[in-house]
């Protein structure tokens, strides 16, 4: 069984800030000590870094809460509580980051040591020295900390390859790739397609390497769902060179020809910016019979394939994957091909990457609504924060929250629905009477 993960939905929680404290100067000595309660520290971010060392989403498949810690209280004698450290999540490189339930594309991690704050961490509260007045110089008021991001993340893998192996399984891609790489795929002399993408490192000497990549599952049907389907024609998009194999000895009875003509459909089917990649067509198995007479109907009818397309006829190279003939200029050729080349992007890489999560419009600061006869609930994402940062403990703090929903209009929104004195308000699980 494949270990080979790329796609994973996880959540992802940044740290909460420390509460501020409310604290008094009690030194002996010292007349008039005043407020000496300390902030807290901040929370710590959620921040995935590219990992070049991963080559699959595997480590998320039951590891799916990532948590970062929480800032340090505040303390008395004014000291502000240490801020958290963040937590540095490791992805593969060419991982997509989105948002899981709007979509929006987070984060496109594909460079070196890439790294992004996918939740921010909340910042810490303050200490009742931080509210010292001339008009109250000893206030009993602090703030908890504020809550951290947090938010549900699909992971996507799409693999980065320099060069991408496509066609029909069991035409030698992975002998090839085995021959020319570092990589070990599995082989056999019978019909089967691998599992999971490969990949390898392909040294040509004198720094010039490049990475190649198997691609498997791409059969008919492949851009509709048949067979492992998407699984994983989308790895095709982030190559810059397709090496298209053909078995031109046809071992198992399928026509050169039409083989190419479905791997090319279904390249279209999925994106027609596909075809405009630079391409080289690889004649494997000349050292088998019926290699030669395939190979010259094979070649007039490509021609006359690319001519109706419109498009410039790629290489053929005749090669023996097994027999390693050929191979060696077949690598020199796609290194050649891969320097003189631009990349061609797919549309869906032109989305501009963002830093981090963040709400296009504001949401409204607060909604009431009636569960039942005298009975509110109060919710919003600005008014619960402003609840879960007030210290309840504290008659001061109460009061100071009381008159911040005055001044966001919650008492008169109520007060216009309808809304009469000891009715009962719940705020995030929270139940007051409502005074009018």
């Amino acid at each position: 069984m494949s270990n080979f993960i790329d796609y994973a939905k996880v959540n992802v929680r940044a740290g909460k800030g420390g509460d501020g404290i409310v604290a008094f100067r009690r030194e002996k000595y010292v007349p008039d000590g005043g407020p000496a309660g300390g902030d807290g520290g901040r929370g710590g971010d959620v921040i995935f870094r590219v990992d070049e060392g991963l080559s699959t989403l595997m480590d998320f498949r039951y590891n799916r809460h990532f948590r970062a810690k929480n800032g340090e209280n505040g303390m008395s004698k004014s000291k502000y509580g240490a801020g958290a450290d963040n937590l540095i999540v490791m992805v593969p490189q060419g991982t997509l980051v989105r948002h899981a339930e709007t979509g929006q594309l987070i984060a496109d991690l594909k460079e070196h040591d890439q790294e992004v704050v996918i939740a921010k961490g909340g910042r810490g509260g303050r200490g009742n020295k931080r509210f010292a007045t001339h008009r109250n110089p000893a206030p009993s008021i602090a703030e908890n900390g504020e809550p951290g991001e947090e938010l549900d993340v699909i992971l996507e893998l799409k693999l980065l390859a320099d060069v991408g192996l496509v066609g029909y399984p069991s035409v030698g891609k992975s002998t090839l790739l085995s021959v020319v790489s570092n990589a070990t795929p599995k082989i056999a002399d019978y019909q089967f397609t691998t599992l999971a993408p490969n990949l390898g490192l392909v040294d040509l000497g004198y720094g010039q390497e490049f990475v190649l990549a198997d691609m498997p599952g791409i059969i008919e049907g492949a851009s509709e769902g048949v067979g492992l389907g998407l699984t994983f024609l989308r790895h095709i998009e982030r190559t810059k060179v397709l090496l298209h194999i053909i078995d031109m000895a046809a071992t198992h009875g399928r026509d050169p020809y039409q083989d190419f003509v479905d791997i090319m459909e279904e390249l279209e089917n999925y994106n027609p910016i596909l075809l405009e990649r630079p391409m080289i067509i690889v004649a494997n198995k000349m050292d088998l019979p019926l290699f030669q007479e395939n190979l010259e109907e094979f070649t007039q009818k490509v021609n006359q394939y690319y001519q109706e397309h419109q498009l410039p006829v790629p290489d053929i190279v005749s090669i023996s994957a097994y027999q390693t003939k050929g191979v060696d200029d077949l690598m020199r050729q796609t290194y050649d091909l891969l320097q003189s080349s631009e990349y061609i992007p797919l549309e869906e890489e032109a989305v501009e990457e963002v830093a981090y999560y963040t709400v296009e419009e504001e949401e409204k600061p607060f909604e009431i609504h009636q569960l039942g006869d005298g009975y509110w609930e109060i919710t919003g994402e600005r008014i619960v924060k402003l609840y879960r940062m007030t210290n309840m403990s504290h008659d001061e703090s109460i009061a100071r929250f009381s008159r911040q929903m005055r001044s966001m209009g919650i008492d008169q929104t109520l007060r216009d629905l309808g809304a009469q004195s000891g009715d009962i308000v719940e705020l995030d699980g929270f139940q007051f009477e409502f005074m009018d």
